[in-house]
């Protein structure tokens, strides 16, 4: 049953409207079912966006920079090009993760001290065996990909490649935060390490690493709990100042990490003379070519056929060598 006005409250309404306080224009039922719906979005409380879009971003462009050194560093070590790029990035629940991996893999717990707690940083078998088989001279073409844990010295072999991604996770974090991060403990089966509740929030990234003809995944688990003391500095503004504050360092890094991957010809030179085609053809073996140069003077070495450095020809480990003793000028006679 609708309410009834009594006089006093008409009064006052008709007072309102004069002085204009109250919205006289009343809408119909068909004008209120033509005015447009807010949107609704669906929420799920099992799982809780505790990390803004924003945050999400900023941790996106961490990680960009992370995958490029580690790309770069592992070309090096490796002798060949290794491909890192950020594939995808998500909040999800810690059993959500878990579930998600392959069992047995290579899962690495990480401290990042002084933050409190645990992250995962997970590498597919699919990649680690031919990681495996190229650190061991194979050719990666044919790599079988065994379904069982990694052997002692599998293990030691992937620790190279885990101990620089630790040692690019800390540089490119270190412009944000003062933090340290170091391996606590391998494990191969996910299912069997618990560092938070199944259901906290944690946010993972998804890593494509491509070794040739190869590819395959790597994972970083962050639970919200060990980013929570930080996570105002991940904001947009916070983020671009980061990016303005270290983007000549980081690309001079990078810069010098790609050329001292480059492979260079380098050739050293005993001395030059000319001779007529005639004693060219004439030559017999024990004939003796005369130089201008003396015999204990310095040969050049040149760098992709430039004049680079100079030094005394010698013997090391049953080997020829040169020791170098200064840089050679530009136009200096070979």
């Amino acid at each position: 049953m609708a309410d009834v006005l009594d006089q006093s409250e008409i009064d006052a309404l008709l007072a309102a409207a004069s002085s204009g306080d109250v919205d006289t224009a009343a809408a119909t039922p068909r004008e209120r079912d033509h005015r447009p719906q807010q949107p609704v979005r669906t929420y799920d409380f099992k799982r809780p966006e505790r990390v803004s879009k924003e945050q999400m971003r900023s941790l996106e462009g961490i990680h960009e920079n992370f995958a490029r050194n580690l790309g770069a560093a592992l070309s090096g070590f490796l002798r060949t090009i290794v491909e890192i790029r950020v594939a995808t990035v998500e909040q999800l629940t810690y059993s959500e993760f878990i579930h998600s991996l392959p069992n047995p893999t290579n899962f690495n717990l990480l401290s990042a001290e002084p933050l409190q707690g645990q992250l995962c940083l997970e590498v597919s078998p699919i990649i680690i065996y031919p990681i495996i088989d190229r650190l061991l001279g194979g050719s990666n073409s044919e790599v079988y990909i065994p379904q069982r844990p990694l052997t002692l010295i599998e293990m030691r072999l992937v620790r190279c490649i885990t101990d620089r991604a630790v040692n690019s996770l800390t540089e490119v974090w270190s412009e944000l935060v003062d933090v340290k991060f170091a391996i606590r403990e391998v494990e191969s089966n996910p299912h069997l390490v618990q560092i938070v509740a199944p259901n906290e929030v944690v946010v993972v990234l998804g890593f494509e690493i491509r070794l040739g003809s190869r590819a395959g995944t790597m994972s970083l688990c962050i639970p919200f709990k060990v980013i929570e003391p930080v996570i105002d500095k991940l904001a947009a503004q916070g983020w671009l100042a980061y990016q303005r504050q270290t983007k000549t360092e980081s690309r001079a890094t990078e810069i010098s990490r790609n050329i001292g991957a480059t492979w260079v010809d380098i050739r050293g030179f005993l001395a030059e003379t000319t001779i007529t085609v005639r004693e060219l053809k004439g030559l017999q073996p024990g004939d003796i070519l005369q130089t201008t140069k003396p015999t204990h003077g310095e040969i050049v070495l040149q760098v992709n056929e430039q004049n680079t450095f100079a030094g005394g020809i010698g013997r090391h480990k049953d080997h020829l060598a040169i020791r170098i003793s200064r840089r050679a000028e530009i136009e200096e006679s070979l």
